[in-house]
């Protein structure tokens, strides 16, 4: 069984440990050099004031993915959209990371009153596009030769879901001002 729980800084060597071959190995993200320890402390405490970062780990404790969100745009108007990222350990796909990750994070989500969500995915990653779609995402955009890594170009694919209702949205709340906080599931 795996829980969700809110990131800290003394989660990064891990993470980076998962998100490392997805660097250095895949087109999944176009960063060129894996961040440092430092750097990905860096991220997630920046991360956390305005957003949630969640992570799921085994009943052992071992951390296996994470997600989390973050500004869509720095105009005033993208305040109830954001854009996704997950990642979940090679070794542990199947387990239902993904799933859980996006159930927590959405939950959290709809707690700030963001009312959009939007994944950037690369075209020949399929498995995620088939992912996000099956968690209730529709392709709405598509970008040609939009990222260049490994010599290559890679088209993008852009996936939105629908999460709050658009006529009546409630005032972005910053994560770190949400009234309580994240509670660990068990899920």
């Amino acid at each position: 069984m795996l829980r969700t729980r809110l990131a800290t800084t003394a989660d990064a060597q891990r993470l980076l440990e998962i998100y490392a071959p997805y660097v250095l190995d895949t087109s999944i993200t176009f960063e060129y050099e894996v961040p440092t320890v430092s750097e990905f402390e860096n991220r997630i405490a920046t991360t956390l004031k305005d957003y949630p970062y969640i992570v799921a780990e085994t009943e052992e404790g071992t951390v296996v993915g994470y997600a989390y969100a973050h500004r869509m745009r720095e105009r005033k108007a993208y305040d109830w959209t954001v854009e996704e990222s997950i990642y979940v350990d090679q070794k542990a796909r199947g387990l239902g990371a993904g799933k859980k990750l996006y159930a927590a994070l959405e939950k959290e989500l709809a707690r700030q009153n963001v009312v959009n969500l939007a994944v950037c995915v690369t075209e020949k990653n399929q498995n995620s596009i088939e992912f996000h779609e099956h968690l209730g995402y529709e392709q709405t955009g598509r970008f040609i030769d939009f990222g260049y890594k490994f010599g290559e170009w890679y088209d993008v694919v852009w996936l939105q879901k629908r999460l709050g209702d658009p006529e009546h949205p409630g005032a972005f709340i910053p994560y770190s001002k949400l009234p309580e906080n994240y509670i660990q599931e068990a899920m």
